[in-house]
């Protein structure tokens, strides 16, 4: 069962955006954090990532089982049942919040208007084609997540790379949900490529990238991080590019590499970029 319930939260897909809020704790650190707050920021972000995805599951289960792309998803298919994947988040909620509270006050404050956020963002595309932005906000806390981790406080270096990464998540969630555009329109759920249609998401997500990429060479002039972070970020920048290289309106058969490897890369090489930086 451990699996399966790995399978339903995508456990592995976890190590797509810790480094996200390992960038974070770095700036705040100037260097390389203490272990111990890397632990606790690691049990976190995986307890948030875990109610989120379990939570989006539940809240989708019906939309789930009529969409073919998802019908093989864990609850549609009776492999897990609602109450088994409502455990799940219960348990993920309270492993969170406790260690945010063990990290700091200020975390521990602040970790309830966090899964507002992750939880609240699986309702919204019923309701705006914004939706791709918001769940861009439930991850772009995470660099800001990891500054106050190790700085007890808020600053602006932090919350411009999280803006930064509203706009990445924004970018490739868009060209995600052009799979779902005939789904979407037939339900009456809100996207990107539903409203606008194919060819122009594109358009979309690639001005949403090019304004997450000069975000983060922003948030490095803020930072005050020195060569290294622009030669660093070159890497990530050619990742973007590739990222649309890989999909045209006619043609969506590489999406899954350009959604999960690539922007895995993305995520590693803004981390290493920023580690560079500071040397």
């Amino acid at each position: 069962m451990l699996k399966t319930l790995f399978s339903l939260i995508k456990i592995e897909h976890t190590l797509f955006a810790l480094p996200l809020a390992f960038s974070g704790a770095v700036l705040g650190a100037r260097g390389m954090p203490s272990i111990l707050v890397l632990l606790l920021m690691a049990v976190a972000f995986t307890a948030a990532r875990a109610s989120a995805m379990a939570f989006n599951r539940i809240a989708d289960r019906h939309l789930d089982a009529q969409n073919p792309r998802t019908a093989n998803r864990e609850i549609p298919t009776g492999t897990l049942s609602v109450t088994e994947v409502w455990g799940l988040v219960i348990i993920s909620i309270a492993v969170f919040l406790a260690a945010s509270w063990v990290i700091n006050p200020l975390c521990g404050k602040l970790a309830p208007f966090a899964l507002v956020v992750l939880l609240g963002y699986s309702y919204t595309k019923r309701f705006t084609p914004f939706c791709h932005y918001l769940l861009g906000l439930a991850l772009g806390m995470a660099p800001v997540a990891g500054w106050i981790a190790v700085t007890g406080a808020f600053a602006a270096a932090p919350m411009v790379l999280g803006l930064g990464v509203i706009f990445w998540t924004a970018g490739f969630d868009t060209l995600y949900a052009c799979q779902d555009v005939g789904f979407d329109r037939d339900m009456g759920l809100h996207s990107i490529p539903a409203r606008l249609g194919t060819k122009k998401a594109l358009k979309v997500a690639a001005l949403s990238h090019v304004a997450a990429f000069l975000l983060f060479i922003l948030a490095g002039a803020l930072a005050s991080l020195g060569v290294g972070f622009y030669l660093f970020s070159i890497i990530t920048g050619g990742l973007l590019i590739w990222e649309h290289r890989l999909i045209t309106p006619h043609d969506l058969t590489h999406i899954d590499m350009a959604f999960f490897k690539v922007n895995s890369m993305v995520s590693a090489s803004l981390l290493l970029a920023v580690v560079a930086g500071l040397f």
